[in-house]
């Protein structure tokens, strides 16, 4: 497929929306239930999409990079956010609780393994789950490549995008006090999680505001407000992994561990203009690993729905489906 098809087929969903055929709410450790869908073929070679945030939840466009005929695409909303509950909810809610709940649906649904399917924070959850699970892993796909260390959240929350961006930086900066401001991560957790939901939406729309502006290449600085209930659960859940660095037991964990996924084949998407997650980070992982893919988008940034990296993720999924057979 050209490119030009590709992206024809990633805006204008050449396929037509698909009616999951098994949406589920399933239980699973203290107390959380999470939103499961399935759609596609359930003979399928099985695809699970991991969204961002963390708190982002899934979307039904996020369906549209998979040939509905071709894959059994899963996807869910991770624990606190989207359809899941509690909502908003930070307790018991770790990246090692999301992948043994990435574990739980891949147990409940009997798929022996499968291709692994992220962007942003999907994408370094992605990468944790391959390197505990490496064995359930047929691919892995990552798109906007995060690697949860103190210097992309210094890059992001410190001032280095912030160059880029000084005009939407100082309304992000200017809800703190200044004797604060050294900290913004910090400073931003205790309005989060004061317990005045007006004042937390007021904060959780102004972190979420900063993270919009910047996801476009085309983007002029200005968003839409968001809808509180998103605002709320992708902020307080997206704070809580910051500030606790991904519960991860050291900086550059991923990188360490990537041994664990040498025989795993990756590919990764990314562009070249990101200025949430920049290309550094997707660099070395495909620098590292010996069966990496790097396909570096030129004029595209970091979200999903960029024309140049949406093609090329539809290009990417149809080409790993050739030579794999679908259990039909």
């Amino acid at each position: 497929m050209s490119r030009a098809a590709s992206q024809k087929r990633a805006a204008e969903y050449l396929y037509p929306p698909l009616d999951p055929y098994d949406q589920r709410v399933l239980p699973v450790s203290d107390g959380h239930r999470i939103y499961v869908e399935q759609c596609g073929n359930p003979q399928g070679l099985p695809v699970v999409v991991l969204h961002g945030g963390p708190g982002g939840g899934c979307s039904p466009a996020m369906r549209r990079y998979f040939d509905p005929d071709s894959y059994r695409i899963i996807l869910f909303d991770q624990r606190g956010c989207g359809r899941s509950r509690p909502h908003a909810s930070v307790e018991s809610n770790t990246t090692w609780h999301l992948v043994d709940d990435i574990e739980t649906i891949r147990k409940t649904l009997d798929i022996p393994a499968w291709d692994v399917f992220g962007g942003s924070w999907g994408a370094t959850l992605a990468l944790i789950y391959a390197q505990t699970f490496p064995e359930r892993v047929t691919q892995l796909i990552l798109r906007g490549v995060f690697l949860m260390t103190e210097a992309e959240l210094d890059w992001f929350y410190g001032g280095g995008a912030a160059q880029f961006w000084p005009d939407v930086w100082k309304r992000f900066v200017s809800l703190v006090p200044e004797e604060e401001r050294d900290d913004l991560i910090s400073a931003y957790n205790k309005r989060l999680f004061c317990g005045n939901m007006m004042e937390e939406t007021r904060f959780a729309r102004a972190w979420s505001a900063w993270e919009n502006a910047l996801a476009s290449i085309h983007s002029e600085g200005l968003t839409g407000e968001s809808p509180a209930e998103y605002a709320r659960a992708f902020a307080r859940l997206e704070n809580h992994y910051f500030l606790n660095k991904g519960f991860l037991e050291e900086d550059g964990q991923i990188l360490r561990d990537l041994h664990k996924i040498a025989s795993v084949p990756v590919t990764i998407v990314q562009g070249r203009f990101d200025m949430i997650c920049p290309p550094a980070s997707a660099w070395k992982i495909a620098d590292a690993l010996p069966h990496a893919d790097l396909r570096m988008i030129p004029l595209a940034g970091h979200a999903l729905s960029e024309a140049g990296i949406s093609a090329e993720l539809v290009r990417v999924m149809d080409r790993l489906r050739y030579g794999r057979r679908a259990a039909v």
